[in-house]
């Protein structure tokens, strides 16, 4: 029998997927050939795939009306060679229980792994556990954004929760100004996320939690709930942390010798070519999207800023993580996301970026060809 000790696994992941222009396929065409290197390729689903659903009726927030796609849409999944897929999403439930599960079919019919949302709570839950090269992985998916009713729970579909509470301190000297806001984890997510972690940790030699969070489109902020989350499922048993939502870089975080990447961009996603005052809740944040990705030659419409991202590279043994990093990559005009070569100009505007929005927490990158290594030990 072969030793497995000094085997390694790779995994890349990237952030938000769910493009709404035919073929989808094409999204992945400038990717799929550096993802093909990985031996296993995460997900973040921004969609639904169905038919099926009620017509969104929430009060509040972005409506639903390109979060239900036919599953005809649903081929840039195995164009990307997408093999486990986070349905812990704040559009997840914008159709309600029935698109939702007839995702979850169509992954898990299409050889996909499905994590992050089900049929009650328990399997919204359930860790994909993977065993690669005698490493055994897995996989914990959660969500903060969601509207009241959304959670899974007992007998009820939905997503796997994580959510915050907010409350608003004012700046009474500076008429105008937005208040200050300070959110703070559910206690009773935290503790079922941390018990989560646990188990998984007696199950894998890796454990990685991926969470859809934080403040969208803004640069560099980060929400006061985000940290403590983050630390305690790391001080759970937590390797990695994962997230995304937020459609632009946010900080990396080194915390007790194990990387946070609070939000690793957009990845193959188009987004909507206006903004209107009720598009964020706020009338305090708009933005300008670059003349080249405007219809009718573009169709990515998301601010500058937002066209950088990246795909962290993971290697993991049986000893757990041994090394992360992230390849830089750009948005071109049509949504395609593409890796960028260090002799590129972009790469260091990229890296330069990535330096500016980390600048508050612990973290050292250096460059190795064309990647760009977090270094775990400061």
């Amino acid at each position: 029998m072969a030793d497995n000790k000094n085997s390694t696994v790779t995994l890349m992941t990237g952030g938000d997927i769910g493009p709404v222009y035919e073929p989808t396929e094409e999204f992945a065409d400038l990717i799929a050939p550096l993802l093909r290197q990985a031996d296993l390729r995460l997900g973040q689903c921004e969609r639904t795939y169905s038919e099926r659903g009620e017509i969104p009726h929430y009060a509040y927030g972005p409506g639903g009306q390109h979060s239900r796609l036919h599953p005809n849409m649903a081929g840039v999944w195995n164009a990307a060679g997408i093999d486990i897929v986070s349905l812990a999403s704040n559009h997840a439930m914008d159709w309600g229980p029935d698109a939702l599960l007839d995702s979850i079919d169509l992954f898990r019919n299409m050889g996909k792994i499905v994590i992050g949302a089900g049929r009650d709570g328990d399997e919204a839950r359930k860790p994909a556990i993977i065993e690669k090269n005698g490493v055994k992985i897995a996989i914990l998916a959660y969500c903060s954004v969601l509207r009241d009713g959304q959670a899974a729970g007992k007998n009820k579909s939905g997503v796997s929760p994580m959510r915050a509470h907010t409350h608003f301190a004012a700046e009474e000297f500076q008429p105008g100004s937005p208040p200050r806001v300070i959110t703070t984890p559910y206690e009773d997510d935290l503790a079922a996320l941390q018990e989560d972690v646990k188990k998984a940790k007696q199950q894998a030699d890796v454990v990685i939690v991926t969470i859809h969070w934080g403040m969208r489109i803004v640069a560099k902020t980060i929400c006061t709930y985000q940290p403590p989350i983050a630390h305690a499922a790391i001080d759970a048993g937590a390797d990695l942390i994962l997230g995304h939502h937020a459609h632009s870089i946010k900080q990396i975080e080194v915390y007790k010798g194990k990387v946070c990447f609070y939000s690793i961009g957009n990845f193959m996603t188009t987004g909507s070519p206006k903004t209107s005052p009720n598009s964020y809740d706020w009338n305090v944040v708009w933005h300008r999207i670059d003349r080249e990705c405007l219809a009718p030659g573009g169709r990515y419409f998301f601010p500058t800023h937002c066209r950088m991202t990246m795909v962290p590279k993971i290697i993991m043994s049986k000893k757990g993580v041994e090394r992360v990093s992230f390849y830089p990559a750009y948005i071109n005009p049509r949504a395609q996301p593409y890796a960028v070569k260090a002799d590129d100009p972009k790469f260091a505007e990229i890296l330069e970026f990535t330096e500016w929005v980390s600048d508050q927490v612990p973290h050292k990158f250096r460059v190795e060809g064309d990647e760009v290594v977090v270094d775990t030990v400061l």
